[in-house]
């Protein structure tokens, strides 16, 4: 498995993404995106430095992405967001693509500190997230809008001087 920078000729794998109204209340960001709008959000964002976008790779194929999104340098903390896509789940793959996702956070970026925002019925995730060092720092009420409901969120979040790199292969 490895992760690299996000291509134009990776966006008709990310409209799947985009256009799968389940994956995107997890992400919670309204679905069904033209493949049009994507392009011109591509160029849009390409030499933004508030964002990276990874995609996610096992022997070629496309698995899913992982963005570092609201990058800060002034503050130096950053959010982590990440999408397997259904049958490559269970595999371990979201686990290694967010320490991929992690250490060039810490070890590229220099940030401080990386945070996320999780659905709480969310509980894979969670698991996955506290498995990596994440804290439970708070819980937003009603957080976001999904699935016609209104929604809790974990916001969690991981220090630089907790994590050990030599376990980030």
């Amino acid at each position: 498995m490895i992760i690299r920078a996000l291509e134009k000729n990776d966006l008709p794998s990310i409209h799947i993404i985009n256009n799968e109204r389940e994956m995107m209340a997890y992400w919670f960001e309204e679905p069904y995106e033209s493949l049009d709008e994507l392009e011109r959000l591509y160029d849009k964002h390409l030499f933004d430095s508030s964002e990276r976008r990874f995609v996610i790779e096992v022997a070629g194929e496309f698995v899913g992405v992982v963005e570092l999104m609201e990058i800060d340098y002034i503050h130096r903390n950053c959010e982590i967001q990440i999408i397997v896509i259904k049958r490559f789940r269970g595999q371990g793959l979201a686990q290694k693509a967010l320490r991929k996702g992690i250490e060039y956070a810490f070890s590229i970026l220099n940030m401080h500190k990386v945070y996320l925002i999780v659905d709480v019925n969310n509980h894979p995730a969670v698991h996955i997230y506290k498995k990596l060092g994440f804290r439970q720092e708070g819980t937003m009420k009603d957080h976001f809008y999904t699935n016609g409901q209104y929604r809790d969120a974990y916001f969690m979040g991981i220090l630089k001087d907790e994590v050990e790199f030599e376990y980030i292969k």
